[in-house]
């Protein structure tokens, strides 16, 4: 009888801790569209991006958080809200929206880490169905008026999409180097978590 509770108990944590996991997307890459096209092409390297910084975030501790490779470096928990700046000037060139700083940023790492991804996922369903035409209008701006510096969507690849890429990567080093590698069984290549 004791061993049938303990069970369903666990049971219950198990289930609960995966229903909290699942309302973030990225635990897995969605499926792959079914043809390539100039944003079909974009969002995938934008859902790569989701699936990466999914898995390297996912279970960080506060002393993870604090955790610094030295005194001029970011810690970790900076350069998590860095890429949180990096999505939203990826968000915001999909929402054809200018970049005008002031920002706030989420206060607690959880919701850093919700409003990041919910930032790729948006920024992943609208280049999904984009045509060229569509991506040359998602222009990277910063600044508004005169004084606004405008950008193609091609800096935007090689500007805050690879630059959120470079910074995920530095969360996985920092998360190792701190005692709390990379949950096992992460699969980059096939954007799946294999138990």
């Amino acid at each position: 009888m004791l061993k049938n509770l303990l069970f369903c108990g666990l049971a219950f944590v198990s289930l609960a801790l995966n229903a909290q996991t699942s309302n973030l997307p990225y635990y897995q890459i969605p499926d792959y569209p079914a043809s390539y096209g100039p944003g079909t092409v974009a969002a995938r390297m934008v859902d790569g991006l989701g699936f990466r910084y999914y898995w390297a975030t996912e279970g960080l501790r506060p002393e993870d958080l604090a955790w610094s490779p030295g005194e001029e470096a970011r810690s970790s928990m900076a350069t998590v809200k860095h890429i949180h700046g990096l999505s939203q000037v990826i968000v915001n060139a999909t929402r054809k929206q200018p970049n005008v700083g002031g920002e706030p940023a989420p206060e607690t790492f959880e919701a850093l880490r919700k409003a990041t991804l919910l930032n790729i996922q948006e920024a992943s369903q609208k280049l999904l169905t984009a045509s060229a035409a569509d991506l040359e209008s998602y222009q990277m701006v910063f600044g508004s008026g005169d004084k606004a510096q405008v950008y193609p969507f091609w800096n935007v690849i090689n500007g805050p999409i690879a630059d959120a890429l470079w910074h995920v990567g530095q969360v996985v080093t920092f998360r190792r180097s701190s005692g709390n590698p990379l949950p096992k069984g992460v699969g980059v290549l096939e954007g799946k978590k294999f138990e």
